[in-house]
Formats: C-alpha cells, sequence, structure tokens
C-alpha cells in the first residue's frame, strides 16, 4: 500500500495527529457542525474548507487552504487565561505559515450561523482583486 496522498498546504506531522482529527470529525460539536453544515453549502471558487484539519502539532476547526484563513469556534473555556495564551502561542505559529485566523463564538454560531459564514466569506474576498474595476479608474 503506498502512501497517502495528502492535502496542498497541509502540514501533517504524524499519524497519531491524522488519527485525532478523524476522531474530532465524528465527535464535532453542536455549533461546529452547524458551521460545517452552512460553509459545505459556499458556492464560491477557492472556499473548500476541510474540519478538524492537523496542521503541525495542531488541529484546526476548520481551515480553507487556497484562502490561507482558518476558522476557530471557541467556547467559553478559551476565556481563560491559560487557555488564551496557548491560543495566542499557537495562532502565531499559524500566521507564521501564512495563514489567517478567525476566531468565533459558540454563542454567534448558534444565534447566527448565516452572519458568522458572512463575516468568513468577507475574509475570504479580502485578499481579492475587484473583479471588473472601472474603466475611469473608479474613486472621486
Amino acid at each position: 500500500m503506498g502512501v497517502p496522498a495528502r492535502t496542498p498546504g497541509a502540514l501533517h506531522t504524524s499519524e497519531r495527529a491524522d488519527r485525532t482529527a478523524k476522531r474530532m470529525r465524528r465527535e464535532m460539536t453542536f455549533t461546529e457542525k452547524k458551521l460545517w453544515k452552512a460553509l459545505r453549502k459556499l458556492e464560491l471558487s477557492d472556499s473548500h474548507f476541510r474540519r478538524q484539519a492537523p496542521m503541525g502539532s495542531y488541529i484546526v476547526d476548520f481551515v480553507c487552504h487556497a484562502g490561507r484563513l482558518i476558522v476557530e469556534v471557541d467556547g467559553g473555556i478559551h476565556d481563560l487565561d491559560a487557555v488564551a495564551l496557548r491560543d495566542q502561542e499557537r495562532e502565531e505559529w499559524l500566521r507564521g505559515r501564512g495563514y489567517a485566523v478567525l476566531r468565533v463564538r459558540n454563542e454567534d454560531v448558534a444565534r447566527d450561523v448565516e452572519a458568522v459564514v458572512r463575516l468568513i466569506t468577507g475574509r475570504l474576498g479580502a485578499g481579492a482583486p475587484t473583479p471588473n474595476p472601472s474603466p475611469q479608474g473608479g474613486g472621486a
């Protein structure tokens, strides 16, 4: 049996991380499931998301490799100082590899998943050039 194919942009470090990510995909929280369902409906080019994806020694909730965007769904535990410090170190590591990290709250996903998806798509489109710019150069 050959070596399994890897997703471009993914930073795999071990079979253990792959096994853990697979387990986490089976055991997603209510809000992760809700956001995943909404993200799967997106019909934007290059907006393919992976869920519970291993990256280095971390497993991120959602990642769009083409858009270099990671979305983390956070509960109240992330308000604890020790967890917030760990999150900061993790974000620095991910940013060092060219990814932006967007953190959304569980309660925001539960209350208005469409608003969260608009926030995500806005972040994905933020780095994109304007399609069909005005021939006059636009602006005043």
